[in-house]
């Protein structure tokens, strides 16, 4: 039987892999700023190069405070200067790589979790975001369907399997990822998508002897 093909929407883009990862504990607190995860989140994900101008219209910041972010996130690896097309009076950037991972090496008063209040603070801000659209197309008589899609689970998993879930899951969403970064194709509309990975401890039995162990 003939191998089906591969729809247009989930071709997968041809690019060589660079992941960006920060380890260095004094990076990942310079991470810990709103307007420099949305840059980002912005620049990795789209893979497309932006003025200082264009991500501070994003973040509600000014082009020059937005400059000094950029510049801060460049001395630490994580974004470069792009090339200019037509207009050269304003630098243009972009992502150093094209994927990004924050691994601190688990210490104790691990950065990164500053960084994911941020993270989950955007997260929100995006949502009532669309939930103010949606109620003022509402009031205006216009169709609001939901694209909103949330699911929560707890798994099992070995430390095997927690490797295997994620690399299928980041493989997966590559698939869906633009093949032309400045094209986007016709009906398509940017979704945030938000995936999380974390012990739960709260159902764990006490360990044999611990504080508030069985006698």
């Amino acid at each position: 039987m003939a191998e089906s093909p591969v729809p247009p929407s989930a071709k997968r883009r041809q690019r060589p892999e660079k992941k960006v990862e920060i380890t260095d504990p004094k990076a990942i607190r310079a991470l810990a700023h709103a307007a420099r995860l949305e840059v980002i989140s912005e620049l990795y994900s789209t893979q497309v190069s932006r003025t200082a101008t264009e991500l501070a219209a994003q973040t509600g910041l000014t082009p020059s405070a937005m400059s000094y972010h950029l510049r801060a996130l460049q001395k630490w690896g994580i974004v470069v200067p792009a090339a200019t097309a037509g207009d050269a009076r304003e630098r243009r950037w972009k992502a150093a790589g094209t994927d990004f991972t924050i691994n601190s090496g688990g210490g104790v008063a691990s950065p990164e979790f500053a960084v994911l209040d941020l993270e989950l603070d955007a997260y929100r801000r995006r949502v009532n975001a669309y939930a103010k659209a949606r109620d003022e197309r509402r009031k205006r008589g216009e169709p609001a369907d939901s694209s909103v899609v949330l699911a929560s689970n707890l798994l099992y998993l070995t430390p095997a399997q927690r490797t295997e879930l994620t690399e299928r899951l980041f493989d997966l969403l590559r698939d869906y990822e633009l093949e032309d970064p400045d094209h986007v194709p016709e009906g398509a509309e940017r979704m945030a998508t938000m995936w999380s990975m974390i012990p739960d401890d709260r159902g764990r039995a006490p360990a044999a002897g611990a504080p508030g162990a069985g006698s």
